[in-house]
């Protein structure tokens, strides 16, 4: 990265690459959120797919059927045991031509049996980001809403790739809100 990371992150977030951004790491009474040492902690909005199986439907990526979630609003989801409910983050992201990000889950989730999965948000990606939040143990889990849920990790390239998210025209492009699975015809 050339700079410290955290100033780094913080002239890049300046530029548009997150929004809303945190400019201090907030965790008073919350699960923490905003910058970090070497990353951002992303929050988790109040908006939620909570999969079920009342309508016994087969969950098929090439052809998802919306009767496999429930939609909640709230600043507080409980996700069943042994299920996964489906987010967005609050924050918005503009990810630059020569950069890549990863996200992992916080651990004061993780030592609650709760695992979070983002896919990598490449190079010139841009929105929100959809969150799978699974619940692995047998009781009720709460998702506190507006909280921090994941950290993100920036990797930056030595130059800039060849065919960016945006050139491919990725599928998720400029997504807002939770985006469920699609394939392209």
């Amino acid at each position: 990265m050339g700079l410290k990371a955290d100033t780094w992150i913080r002239q890049k977030a300046k530029n548009g690459m997150i929004e809303p951004y945190s400019e201090e790491q907030v965790g008073k009474g919350v699960v923490s959120y905003g910058i970090s040492s070497y990353g951002y902690d992303i929050r988790v909005s109040n908006e939620f797919k909570i999969f079920t199986n009342l309508n016994s439907t087969v969950v098929d990526p090439k052809h998802f059927d919306d009767a496999n979630v429930v939609d909640f609003v709230g600043d507080i989801c409980i996700v069943p045991p042994n299920s996964f409910a489906l987010a967005r983050t609050v924050e918005y992201f503009r990810i630059p031509r020569n950069v890549l990000a990863i996200c992992l889950g916080k651990s004061t989730y993780a030592r609650c049996g709760i695992i979070v999965n983002v896919t990598p948000f490449e190079p010139e990606f841009e929105g929100h980001i959809t969150i799978e939040i699974s619940n692995t143990t047998p009781l009720p889990a709460k998702i506190y809403a507006n909280e921090g849920i994941a950290q993100v990790l920036f990797l930056e390239g030595d130059e800039m790739c060849e065919t960016s998210y945006k050139d491919k025209k990725g599928k998720y492009q400029a997504q807002t809100g939770i985006t469920l699975p699609r394939i392209l015809a």
